[in-house]
């Protein structure tokens, strides 16, 4: 006869390291009460379907080292039961099937949503609660609390584009980086921000919901003639991928084809962006004469299933460990989260946004010091520029034009940007 009181843990969405953290400290807290445990092989794919065989018991011996490693021992996998009240149907009754009356789902945005309308439809006879997981940084926690994975995968990241400035300055060139971060720019931001790069583009900093690719482009042309008037051929450009959904999609569809997920989402991996924005960069630059050896590069493969480092670990650890023993308590319906040093649920309700229906994405907030000080360091046009008449003239010689002529095709990149921090720097 089924245990009606194992407890499941599966996996959503993309990889982030720390997974296998969270899945040995719930599995152990889980254990040393008596109650076994069901590893649940990617996500909701099987059980939404009915296919209760990819599952694996979890004891303490076989997850208590695996904190050490990224990945996810248990896979994972974008699958959505939330599209039709059937495949919720399903993974209610293969969850039923398996003994697992409590569940820890590990994942994004997309995956506590699934989450949320799993425990809604189950009617009580599944309690879940989800860890908040993603390298991207974009679930809405309580500010400057970080997503699991999004540590390890900025510093990670920050040593590759390191390497890259290196390179750019020795072979004079530009070097292109897309960040992973579907919606917004915190990883691109922060990778950026700590390896010194060039500038870092995000979503975050055009207003307008649709942006030409032409603005971006003129942004980076705009950051490389400057770059030139003092001096250097070189540099390193953060993009966050998560600018693709910013482009007009018949503008798009120009350069790529357009394919999306299981939750509805571009598959931005699927767009070489890089490469897109290469070309259309190059190409303005010819038009001023300019010739600039540019690389596109993308890096996030590289960062979700790479080792933890000790933050993520301990993180993990602890998120995996409140999981298990909420559940354990009769807790359901949350989200984990440790807000200063302590274990604080956040109710899926909460979650959501109201005029979305769908759980709130944070994005990068550019009214704080945080963003405004990696702007001041970015080497890019400015408004200042454009008032130093000096200024003006060094670039228009760079681009072969007239001050006139040059402030009529990038000025206007500075319309929006940032006003000054409050002490003046």
């Amino acid at each position: 006869m089924t245990d009606p009181n194992r407890l499941g843990i599966l996996v959503g969405g993309g990889p982030a390291p720390g997974i296998n953290s969270v899945i040995g400290a719930a599995t152990i807290r889980a254990c040393v009460s008596g109650i076994p445990v069901l590893g649940i092989r990617d996500g909701f794919s099987a059980i939404m379907r009915g296919d209760i065989s990819k599952v694996r018991p979890l004891d303490i011996e076989s997850v208590s080292r695996i904190h050490f490693r990224g990945g996810s021992c248990l896979g994972t996998a974008r699958a959505n039961p939330t599209k039709d009240p059937a495949t919720l149907d399903a993974t209610v009754e293969s969850l039923k099937k398996l003994g697992i009356s409590r569940l820890i789902t590990i994942g994004g945005d997309d995956t506590a949503f699934s989450a949320l309308r799993l425990a809604e439809h189950s009617k009580g006879a599944v309690r879940v609660v989800h860890v908040p997981k993603t390298i991207d940084n974009d679930l809405d926690l309580p500010e400057w609390i970080p997503t699991f994975g999004y540590q390890t995968a900025r510093h990670v990241g920050t040593g590759i584009v390191k390497d890259l400035l290196v390179d750019a300055q020795t072979t004079s060139r530009w070097y292109f980086v897309v960040a992973m971060g579907r919606k917004a720019g915190h990883l691109a931001l922060g990778i950026g921000k700590a390896a010194g790069a060039t500038l870092t583009l995000i979503p975050e900093e055009f207003p307008a919901k649709q942006v030409p690719l032409s603005t971006m482009v003129d942004t980076l042309a705009g950051a490389i003639i400057k770059r030139l008037a003092y001096g250097r051929p070189d540099g390193v450009a953060v993009l966050a991928e998560g600018l693709v959904e910013h482009l007009d999609p018949e503008e798009l569809a120009q350069y790529a084809d357009v394919e999306r997920d299981e939750h509805d989402h571009i598959r931005l991996a699927e767009i070489d962006f890089g490469r897109i924005i290469k070309a259309r960069v190059s190409e303005r630059l010819k038009t001023f004469g300019i010739k600039a050896t540019i690389v596109s590069k993308d890096i996030g493969y590289e960062l979700r299933c790479t080792d933890p480092i000790p933050y993520d670990m301990e993180y993990t650890r602890d998120l995996g460990y409140c999981a298990a023993k909420y559940l354990l308590e009769g807790g359901s319906g949350a989200m984990v989260t440790i807000q200063q040093g302590k274990f604080k649920p956040i109710k899926f309700q909460d979650m959501l946004d109201p005029e979305t229906g769908r759980t709130r994405v944070r994005m990068v907030d550019i009214d704080t010091e945080y963003y405004k000080i990696a702007r001041r360091y970015m080497l890019r046009l400015r408004r200042d520029d454009f008032s130093d008449p000096a200024e003006v003239q060094k670039y228009a010689a760079i681009a072969r034009t007239t001050p006139e002529s040059f402030k009529q095709s990038f000025e206007y990149l500075v319309a929006d940007e940032p006003p000054p921090l409050a002490f003046g720097f």
